[in-house]
């Protein structure tokens, strides 16, 4: 069973930045897509971005798109979410997962292992 820990998040303003970060205990996290994924209070989680196995494909929520960059690291077997450009709606625990596949979806069904979560929260 693979272990995802999450770190980065925090407690910043409107408009700033904030650089997220996921670790996977299990090698063969290299051979699957993974992604963030989002959840306000009394709300849905929800898809925020993903990655293929090899880094080389990414998708993202319309929301976040132009804001955030998801990228990966083989080589530590951690993933990142760069959040630009903060607002007070991106606030939510956020959630790294690893696929069921080699490409990263936007279903939470896709996904096998999940963190823990941090929270984020941009104050207006």
């Amino acid at each position: 069973q693979a272990q995802l820990v999450e770190s980065g998040g925090g407690l910043v303003q409107d408009g700033d930045s904030l650089k997220l970060s996921c670790t996977c205990s299990r090698r063969t996290c290299s051979n699957n897509g993974m992604g963030w994924f989002r959840q306000a209070p009394g709300e849905e989680r929800e898809f925020v971005a993903a990655i293929n196995w090899n880094g080389g494909t990414t998708s993202y929520a319309d929301s976040v798109k132009d804001r955030f960059t998801i990228s990966r690291d083989k080589a530590s077997s951690t993933m990142y979410l760069q959040m630009n450009s903060l607002k007070p709606e991106d606030t939510a625990v956020y959630f790294c997962a690893t696929s069921l596949y080699a490409t990263g979806g936007r279903s939470t069904a896709g996904y096998r292992y999940w963190g823990q979560g941090t929270q984020v929260t941009v104050a207006s």
